[in-house]
């Protein structure tokens, strides 16, 4: 009973932000991008609320509980993604002063390939909240009351409604507290769980060689690594989530310093979580993978303990999803509505964007209501996503130096989407990596053929 209090006392928190925050929406600059006055503290703790969701606490937990320590690269290769991004992008992305990641593409080509690309994100991003709401069910099914169904249901409305009352004044508010809230309850935990198995030596005497090998292990090989760092990795170097975030920042500098401090605070995410599945698996065998967190909490933790950590899982659940719900309906609403409707006002834009959170976050529900594990929604999603579009837009910001073109990058974007798309449905082996060269060697091949064309068509054009 106290821990449905604490959740309770959470959801109305969460509510309060949002009124809170309408009250300094008055724009679509306030709504989309916070003003562009976010803080380092403030895009920091956004990045790492959005990144640390339901596939890095149920579903790495359940990676922990499988396959040991290796589960952290879920995460780790999320931190060298931002790496590379605060390197060489972060700048360039905060220097464009736009909105959405597909406006970008769109100044890299051209409109069509913004409209290509604008589809392609909503629906992978659909895909990536209904892995959320998944997660959120599973979570608050260790409360006893009601289904999982039911919470799913619950969440997505809370999210839903404190999204659409102060769109990104009220997510990146939401999220820094969340942040806090995420790593006292993950480390509290785990120092609880440890001291139930006898401190680190006693987790480690009843796991396996390969539980504790890294960073590669019977489980988890060359092949499995590299899939993550290329399907999972590269969404972290270009993504509308993270983007959304540097559009967000005051300036370059902090969009720079967000970056890289949200990438060393990952690290010790990554193992956190991964060792509470690892430390399920020796106290609780028997359990289903995705349950190892919930169950630690329900089984292990003290009541009030037990809430807290339950509403810090829940905060990384609700942060990723409402970040990843604002990024697509605004993708929605201004690459794709205006697109066909440019004399759109502002109020009608906002009007629309709010309409948009709700469709889409039905949708995500329904899809959720669909969907089995956490890990495998949320892969699918990031496949087609990293095949169809992280290659064109990498290469558009060196687009004369690469001799890349319109034609190209949207031949890139429908064959790696596609190709990705029947990997996963089709379960054929080796084929959701085999998207992303296809991905490449169309943006490289039919770039080549258009400028050769083009070429052509100009010497005619002269000669007659």
């Amino acid at each position: 009973m106290l821990e449905l209090v604490i959740i309770a006392a959470y959801f109305l928190g969460m509510i309060a932000v949002g009124v809170v925050s309408r009250r300094r929406t008055r724009g679509i600059d306030d709504f989309f991008v916070a003003g562009r006055k976010g803080s380092p503290l403030f895009i920091t703790g956004s990045l790492l609320a959005t990144i640390v969701g339901g596939s890095a606490t149920v579903g790495m937990a359940g990676l922990g509980f499988t396959q040991g320590l290796t589960g952290a690269w879920w995460l780790l290769v999320g931190s060298i993604g931002l790496v590379i991004l605060g390197i060489f992008f972060a700048e360039k992305v905060r220097k464009s002063g736009l909105y959405t990641l597909p406006e970008l593409v769109g100044k890299q080509y051209d409109g069509r390939i913004a409209l290509a690309a604008s589809v392609l994100v909503v629906v992978a991003w659909t895909g990536i909240v209904a892995g959320q709401i998944v997660a959120s069910g599973k979570i608050l099914s260790v409360l006893g009351i009601g289904t999982p169904v039911l919470w799913m249901v619950v969440c997505a409305v809370v999210f839903v409604a404190y999204t659409i009352l102060g769109g990104q004044y009220a997510v990146i508010r939401t999220d820094t507290l969340q942040t806090g809230i995420i790593f006292a309850g993950i480390f509290g935990g785990l120092a609880i769980l440890l001291s139930r198995l006898g401190g680190w030596s006693g987790l480690t005497s009843c796991l396996s060689p390969g539980q504790l090998a890294f960073p590669l292990s019977p489980q988890f090989g060359v092949k499995e690594l590299i899939s993550f760092l290329l399907l999972v990795g590269l969404t972290y170097v270009v993504g509308p989530d993270m983007y959304s975030r540097l559009f967000c920042a005051r300036d370059v500098r902090t969009a720079r310093v967000s970056v890289f401090w949200t990438a060393l605070l990952m690290i010790p995410f990554a193992f956190g979580i991964t060792l509470i599945g690892m430390g399920a698996s020796v106290l609780f065998p028997g359990i289903s993978p995705e349950q190892a967190f919930p169950t630690v909490i329900s089984e292990v933790f003290p009541p009030f303990l037990g809430g807290i950590v339950l509403a810090a899982l829940l905060c990384a659940v609700m942060s990723s999803a409402d970040t990843c719900l604002l990024s697509a309906s605004t993708i929605l609403t201004m690459d794709i509505f205006k697109r066909f409707r440019p004399s759109l006002s502002e109020e009608k834009v906002l009007f629309l964007s709010r309409w948009g959170i709700v469709i889409l976050g039905l949708a995500s529900l329904i899809l959720a209501l669909a969907l089995k594990g956490v890990i495998n929604a949320l892969l699918f999603a990031y496949t087609i996503y990293t095949c169809g579009l992280i290659l064109p837009v990498i290469a558009g910001f060196y687009k004369n130096r690469l001799k890349v073109t319109p034609r190209g990058a949207l031949a890139a974007i429908i064959g790696g989407g596609s190709a990705a798309v029947a990997s996963k449905l089709l379960d054929i082996k080796y084929l959701d990596l085999g998207a992303l060269l296809i991905s490449g060697l169309l943006l490289l091949v039919v770039s080549l053929i258009d400028r050769r064309l083009k070429s052509r068509k100009g010497i005619s054009d002269v000669t007659t």
